[in-house]
């Protein structure tokens, strides 16, 4: 068996001709695991109403943030591969949930290096129906299609590795240091509500309030509620945050469904409302900066700021091709290689 790696981001479109960025959205819009309406309602919206309107739109944004290399979560996401491969043996793979950077041209490429056992990184550090478990889905039925000899194997939500919370921490902490910094922020992509009951598999567990997500529970391993919270929890012990000086809030919601709360842009309008003068942004769900932090975040979150009479926004960026990033990534799929030969030997 020859092993490989195949690292997933989210995807990007080729360019930011409205055009282009329609076909990504189409694609990425359309994706039951993303808007998780019957098809025809799905289609009615995504189709009849917001491919009609928000291509230009966000066409105008990824104008503001893109890069002469290219969309910048792309050119990130090639040189953390680049970085990674330097640091293992093994061939390591790079593809998109939506976009021309495929999945299946993902494993064709590591299936013509001979690779016939691949282990999967999807690049998010907690669990969503969105983001994970749309990749494990469509690469099941893509081996399973074109690829029946290969086995896949996933990396697990890694938001409470203690690993990577160090990593994680240690890069907020040189973003912060020297700093005043009244209140530091965790932003999280934002899902919907129905999504975490969705997630579920209790059944029962959670119920969206203080105490579900803190209450032990086999539902956590697939609640992406808890993990964002549990994230922040975890950093803010590690840096020795004191009580109130940091908290959580979730972005990019769309549509009029309740999404998860409290919302980004209204929590730093409240806090330039408060008078801090002074806070810093970190975005965990990401660990490429992209559209969402680019303009989103760093452009949009500031404007907020300033305008409520903030002075002062630090954005935490994400760990992107970081060397401790990277060494990581390659310590884990060490780890997978060994574990692997000692249950063959076994």
């Amino acid at each position: 068996m020859k092993k490989g790696v195949l690292l997933v981001n989210l995807g990007s479109p080729d360019s930011t001709n409205p055009k282009d960025v329609r076909k990504y959205l189409e694609e990425f819009l359309m994706d039951p695991r993303v808007i998780d309406l019957p098809k025809w309602a799905r289609t009615l919206l995504v189709k009849g109403i917001i491919l009609n309107t928000r291509p230009k739109k966000s066409a105008e944004a990824y104008q503001k943030i893109w890069w002469k290399e290219g969309s910048p979560l792309i050119v990130i996401s090639k040189k953390l591969q680049e970085k990674v491969q330097e640091k293992t043996t093994v061939p390591v793979g790079l593809a998109m949930r939506y976009g021309s950077m495929s999945l299946e041209k993902g494993l064709e490429t590591l299936h013509q290096q001979g690779v016939n056992q691949v282990l999967v990184i999807p690049l998010y550090p907690q669990f969503a129906m969105a983001t994970t478990e749309t990749i494990q889905v469509k690469l099941l039925e893509i081996q399973k299609n074109k690829f029946p000899t290969m086995e896949l194997t996933f990396l697990p939500a890694f938001y409470n590795d203690e690993e990577y919370i160090d990593v994680l921490s240690q890069s907020i902490a040189a973003s912060i240091q020297d700093k005043k910094v009244e209140h530091l922020l965790f932003s999280y992509h934002g899902v919907p509500e129905r999504h975490i009951r969705k997630s579920d598999v209790t059944k029962g567990h959670c119920a969206l309030d203080e105490v579900c997500c803190k209450t032990p529970s086999e539902a956590h391993r697939f609640c992406y509620r808890h993990q964002c919270l549990e994230t922040t929890r975890l950093v803010a012990e590690k840096l020795q945050l004191p009580k109130g000086s940091y908290s959580t809030s979730f972005q990019s919601r769309l549509g009029f469904d309740p999404w998860l709360q409290p919302y980004t842009d209204r929590t730093i309008e409240r806090f330039g409302k408060m008078g801090i003068k002074s806070m810093a942004i970190v975005t965990p769900a990401f660990v490429s900066d992209c559209l969402e932090t680019l303009e989103e975040i760093a452009m949009e979150g500031k404007e907020i700021f300033l305008e409520m009479g903030g002075t002062e926004f630090i954005t935490v960026p994400c760990l992107n091709d970081s060397d401790a990033f990277a060494s990581l990534l390659s310590k884990w799929i060490e780890h997978w290689q060994i574990k692997d030969l000692k249950t063959a030997i076994a």
